[in-house]
């Protein structure tokens, strides 16, 4: 039987704005259907999209302050883009401060902006809920979507292709751990 969360859930609310709750509430669900359908435990996928974006409204001192009291270093990419620091923090967030104890969930939201290779098939879910989520409403989402429920591996290979190609149509940098998952997923494809 599925918990409600409503300790952190009461916690969210205070730290998000109510848009980013929702959205958190919608990537919970997406991630409990995924992890459903491909055999992973649907609790833990459920509270991990819940917190994927915990620090998502945090103030630039907050996300630091979490940075130096864990003994995190930005690389170049990653100071210059503010909308990377959610997913480090979060990460750090959930594990000090939330005390949750899973290497796997703490994977997850730090690496579900920008994927990284040899993502775990539970970190590739909370990635895809984040990009499926029934409150996005981007061009191709309802394609995505529709793959997703065939193949997660496609989807994945889908997703990571359409961030690459928007990235560099936006002239923004790519950081080297999409970059890599991007490349995995395209030698992969060559191989097959």
């Amino acid at each position: 039987m599925m918990e409600d969360y409503s300790e952190y859930k009461n916690i969210l609310k205070q730290r998000l704005t109510e848009k980013r709750y929702y959205h958190s509430v919608c990537v919970a669900q997406e991630a409990c259907r995924l992890a459903k359908i491909y055999g992973l435990d649907a609790d833990k996928a459920y509270l991990t999209g819940l917190l994927h974006d915990i620090t998502k409204n945090s103030c630039k001192d907050e996300h630091f302050a979490i940075f130096k009291s864990n003994g995190i270093v930005l690389g170049d990419i990653e100071l210059s883009q503010e909308k990377l620091w959610h997913a480090i923090s979060g990460s750090a967030y959930v594990k000090y401060n939330l005390k949750i104890e899973d290497d796997e969930i703490f994977d997850a939201i730090r690496y579900h902006t920008t994927a990284k290779a040899d993502m775990s098939l539970f970190s590739k879910i909370i990635y895809m809920a984040d990009f499926t989520s029934a409150d996005r409403d981007y061009d191709d989402v309802q394609t995505l979507r529709a793959i997703l429920d065939k193949s997660l591996d496609n989807a994945y290979n889908y997703a990571l292709s359409y961030t690459v190609k928007d990235l560099v149509e936006r002239k923004l940098p790519i950081h080297i751990d999409t970059v890599n998952a991007y490349n995995e997923t395209v030698l992969k494809e060559e191989c097959l």
